[in-house]
């Protein structure tokens, strides 16, 4: 009795995940098993990232400070981003992850004793925010082009909305959770929780099985790295998303960084109200996660990027604009909702156009215009807001970022998204890169596929 019980279990599982297209990814083991993992990491990210702002912010009285910080976890990308990429794509993913891995725990626990011993200062945090930066840009399109490998193409967006969706779990998870154990013992602890977190990406990584990497003859290093840079300027599809990921991260995505910033200085909340804005912002994000495949079989990716991208730079410039603390919560939950559409759109767009030789450096790609683009925008957002008022100048980064999703309709750069991709299929010499006599191999390919 038992065994038909489950069977029927099992069997209506599986109809509701072939129903809710957002939740396929789930019917592969391998990704439930790294999803998990990562997702107790990011719990204590989560943590780590809450108590750092709020210590900076309530340390120098500076959104700019708080800004630079935030940022050094994310300009080595610009450095390190496409030689992750490269290195992801000739060596064993598992492996590179692992060891990364190891970097981030030790980094943690680090910051962890700084704090335990009091001896806890704005450089040192600088310095170990950039270090982990490294580590995270080189972790980045490792880990983007595993998902390829966990489950099929066709569940890649599944895939790329759940993976945000467990990120934005931690955010909800996490907040809160820092809250209690700075209350219970200081910064420290959290910051203790969140390198012992790590412990599981490492058991999930150990404990999932990966395809055969493929064999294939490597050019040099940098020639790799620029053939990821040619491929993604020849597809439309993925050089607008390219174009539209850094107006986000410039323009939109500070709103993360500042946070708070805008809830104890703007709107006169501690560590409590920071914790609940950034709660409100991962339950948003998690509600969309569920709904972003949906929408995409629906109405397709073009249509999605377009409205979804649209509506994030108006919600944002609502919520900015929100004159007390409640209507800030209702605000990034819905900024949320459409920030975690927009890029999961835009991450499994800029995936899906390219085979899996190429998929870790058009990860890395999409991971370093991210990123940098946040991190200056951080800085430029977070020292300007000290200058001339921090909602005057976010309204019109959300309104430039209106602008810019105008002018790509306008000039039709959005319809490469649903057009057919260049590179995939079968290998060719533009993928494989077999050495090829010359100063230079990626010179002497041709880019027609």
């Amino acid at each position: 009795m038992a065994a038909v019980v489950h069977s029927r279990f099992s069997l209506y599982s599986a109809l509701a995940l072939q129903r809710f297209a957002s939740l396929r990814a789930f019917r592969h083991r391998n990704f439930r098993r790294f999803w998990l993992g990562a997702f107790v990491s990011n719990v204590g990210t989560w943590m780590e990232t809450i108590a750092i702002g709020v210590w900076v912010t309530q340390t120098t009285g500076r959104g700019g400070w708080t800004a630079t910080v935030a940022a050094l976890v994310y300009l080595p990308a610009l450095v390190l981003g496409p030689l992750g990429g490269a290195i992801a794509d000739r060596r064993d993913r598992r492996q590179l992850m692992a060891w990364l891995t190891w970097a981030q725990l030790l980094l943690a626990a680090s910051l962890a004793a700084l704090a335990l011993l009091g001896r806890l200062s704005l450089p040192a945090v600088s310095v170990l925010a950039f270090l982990s930066g490294c580590a995270n840009a080189l972790l980045a399109p490792v880990s983007s082009a595993l998902l390829s490998e966990l489950v099929p193409r066709e569940d890649l967006l599944s895939a790329v909305s759940l993976s945000s969706a467990q990120y934005n779990l931690g955010r909800i998870v996490g907040p809160g959770l820092a809250a209690l154990v700075m209350a219970a013992g200081g910064l420290g602890a959290a910051f203790a929780v969140n390198a012992l977190s790590f412990v599981a990406v490492m058991v999930a990584v150990a404990t999932v099985q990966l395809p055969a990497p493929e064999r294939r003859q490597h050019g040099r290093l940098l020639a790799e790295i620029r053939t990821g840079m040619r491929v993604a300027h020849e597809d439309t599809g993925i050089r607008t998303a390219l174009w539209l990921t850094f107006a986000v991260g410039a323009l939109v995505a500070p709103f993360i960084g500042l946070l708070p910033v805008f809830a104890i200085t703007e709107l006169g909340r501690g560590p409590s109200g920071t914790s609940l804005l950034a709660t409100a912002q991962g339950v948003g994000a998690v509600g969309a996660a569920f709904l972003a495949g949906s929408l995409a079989e629906r109405w397709g990716r073009q249509r999605l990027l377009v409205r979804a991208s649209a509506a994030l730079a108006i919600l944002a410039a609502l919520y900015w604009l929100s004159p007390n603390f409640g209507l800030a919560v209702l605000g990034i939950c819905l900024v949320g909702a459409a920030y975690l559409t927009t890029l999961s759109t835009l991450s499994s767009t800029c995936l899906s156009r390219v085979s899996r030789l190429l998929q870790a450096r058009v990860a890395s790609l999409y991971g370093l215009v991210l990123s940098t683009s946040y991190g200056l925008g951080l800085l430029a957002l977070g020292w300007g807001g000290d200058h001339f008022g921090l909602r005057r100048v976010m309204v019109a980064a959300a309104l430039g970022c209106l602008a810019v999703v105008g002018v790509l309709k306008h000039r039709g750069g959005f319809s490469g998204v649903d057009a057919p991709a260049r590179f995939l299929g079968t290998p060719t010499p533009l993928m494989t890169l077999a050495h090829v006599p010359g100063p230079d191999p990626v010179e002497e390919v041709r880019l027609d596929g």
